[in-house]
């Protein structure tokens, strides 16, 4: 991947994996999130940092790093703050990030066209080539929220 500048708008984003980037079907890989791949392109060629924030560990956290890579994103960092950081078992670990995309987050996982929108709402050249318009809104209107499904709201 090609060294990006960072400048003063640039962010640290945390990315989680399951639920997030594929859906969640863990412990195997699901199928990837609409716009997950391309979105985060769009922000890395931004000049934007994503760090993998994960809970796999070991086997199942290099099938998702080789995933990703597969499909043309490389994280800046893995589990940690940056590619150096060496990891005490006796600290909790907590990424410094200014930016956290996750379905656990309260209200569920926006959708990559909406982290894209709040991210950089001036618009730009990145458009996510989306065929069908109506596919995104069908997408959208078959989410459960992450609340409901916590709680069983109907």
């Amino acid at each position: 991947m090609q060294q990006q500048f960072i400048g003063e708008s640039s962010k640290v984003i945390a990315v989680d994996f399951d639920g997030t980037i594929v859906e969640h079907k863990h412990p195997s890989i699901g199928k990837e999130m609409l716009f997950a791949f391309s979105t985060m392109k769009e922000l890395q060629k931004k000049g934007h940092k994503l760090i993998l924030w994960t809970i796999r560990t070991g086997a199942l956290l290099d099938e998702a790093v080789e995933f990703c890579r597969q499909n043309g994103v490389e994280f800046y960092a893995v589990n940690k703050n940056y590619p150096e950081e060496e990891l005490n078992d006796k600290v909790a670990r907590k990424v410094n990030a200014d930016v956290f995309i996750d379905d656990r987050s309260i209200g569920g996982f926006i959708g990559w066209s909406e982290v894209w929108q709040t991210l950089h709402p001036e618009g730009g050249d990145f458009n996510h080539q989306l065929k069908n318009a109506e596919a995104h809104q069908n997408y959208k209107k078959n989410e459960t929220s992450f609340l409901k499904k916590l709680f069983g709201a109907k």
